[in-house]
């Protein structure tokens, strides 16, 4: 049997799960693989329906990452109306343009491949996304639905600040235990180069002997 629409599968999920919030995030390119995006308080339970339904048997999760959505700012043309100074020195209102600019706070999103190894179908693409990029950078872990998920779970918590509520051993995976940035988020600054220069310590060493 052939893997259902995205839209299916999101009727399938929110008539067994009454609550949950399952938003399709469309994909406008050639792919079109379109995701899902679940709401925090439900997702462990949608992923267990993903992975025991009989019809997806969704078994397998085969890529665990993060993407970093930074903040960003839209620009919205408005009218308004102002005093204007004519030439004559007159003042009179007048309605003109004005540009409001508006900031929308960025976000981090774990992101997962799933496939059905019994069904060989897939994938299906599921998405959590946290409530900012700084203090709030929460999602429930799916590991305890899908084990392989453990390490890259750890992958993106150590290279996105993505904090993985109830994964059995979130800790560092790459980077030393007391790092204190994370290399892939699209803001990150590299800390200076301190490797020593062996060739000019080995000149040092020549001129004092």
């Amino acid at each position: 049997m052939a893997l259902p629409a995205i839209e299916e599968i999101k009727a399938k999920i929110e008539a067994a799960i009454p609550g949950a919030s399952v938003t399709v995030i469309q994909n406008g390119s050639p792919s079109a693989q379109h995701s899902l995006l679940l709401d925090h308080a439900h997702a462990p339970a949608v992923a267990k329906f993903l992975r025991d339904h009989a019809e997806l048997r969704l078994d397998y999760c085969t890529l665990v990452t993060g993407v970093d959505w930074p903040d960003t700012e839209t620009s919205e043309k408005i009218k308004v109306k102002k005093l204007v100074k004519a030439a004559d020195g007159t003042e009179s209102e007048q309605e003109v343009d004005e540009v409001r600019k508006t900031k929308v706070p960025g976000y981090l999103e774990a992101v997962y491949h799933l496939f059905s190894m019994e069904k060989k179908h897939g994938p299906v693409v599921i998405r959590l996304r946290t409530a900012n990029r700084t203090d709030d950078t929460h999602v429930p872990s799916l590991t305890p639905i899908w084990r392989g998920a453990e390490f890259q779970e750890r992958e993106a918590f150590d290279l996105y600040g993505i904090v993985f509520d109830g994964h059995p051993d979130l800790r560092r995976i790459l980077m030393w235990e007391g790092f204190k940035d994370f290399p892939m988020r699209k803001d990150y600054v590299p800390p200076p180069d301190e490797i020593p220069d062996v060739a000019a310590q080995a000149a040092g060493q020549e001129s004092h002997a």
